[in-house]
């Protein structure tokens, strides 16, 4: 992973003074246990709240807003059913007064997954087959205000930064040539085994 500039609060044997207040955004209920029981065995973490998907998160977020109670870090899974996804729910969150940043937390690592997330204002993207003290570390830097990514993810937004130019990814291009032949988003996924939010996903970045 990847954190810029260098994180101070998670130095070797350094306790955080300040506890870090998460909301959990994540489809499947154990997951979020999971999560929750990993972080919350932390010093300087724990739960301010879960939610189903991104419509949710945004009530919540209200929600404890109104009862004084800040939140530090949306942790946000990327793809939730038939939910607001973690890109939407993200660039909402960006839109709001005092919004806190969010760490997508995903299986996904598609170059327009990444994109998607980052363009939406994602203060960072991590993977869940990241070790547990990693998944720490990052949700204290993304508090910190700091950027924090999995090195697949750096990798990519690195390759764009050092060649701008326009490209679409191998799977954007067979995507593409799918949705020239009339087959429907739907269908789409069946033939390359890829949810429907996935191949949303991937059209978008191939529009933009």
């Amino acid at each position: 992973w990847v954190a810029t500039p260098p994180c101070r609060s998670t130095l070797p044997g350094e306790t955080p003074v300040t506890d870090v207040r998460v909301l959990l955004v994540d489809d499947h209920p154990v997951v979020r246990a999971g999560l929750r029981a990993m972080l919350t065995e932390f010093d300087g973490i724990s739960i301010a709240a879960e939610a189903a998907d991104g419509k949710a998160a945004l009530k919540e977020l209200s929600r404890l807003a109104m009862l004084g109670e800040g939140v530090d870090v949306v942790l946000m899974d990327l793809q939730m059913g038939a939910g607001m996804d973690g890109v939407a729910a993200t660039a909402a969150i960006r839109k709001l007064a005092a919004p806190p940043p969010v760490l997508i937390l995903t299986t996904y690592d598609t170059d327009a997954d990444i994109l998607s997330a980052v363009e939406a204002g994602a203060s960072g993207y991590m993977l869940k087959d990241a070790p547990p003290e990693q998944i720490r570390q990052a949700v204290f830097a993304a508090a910190a205000g700091e950027t924090v990514l999995a090195p697949r993810a750096a990798a990519l937004l690195m390759k764009r930064i050092t060649n701008p130019g326009t490209s679409l990814t191998p799977r954007e291009v067979q995507l593409l040539e799918l949705l020239a032949t009339g087959l429907s988003n739907r269908a789409i996924a069946k033939q390359v085994f890829i949810s429907e939010a996935t191949v949303k996903t991937h059209l978008v970045h191939i529009y933009g």
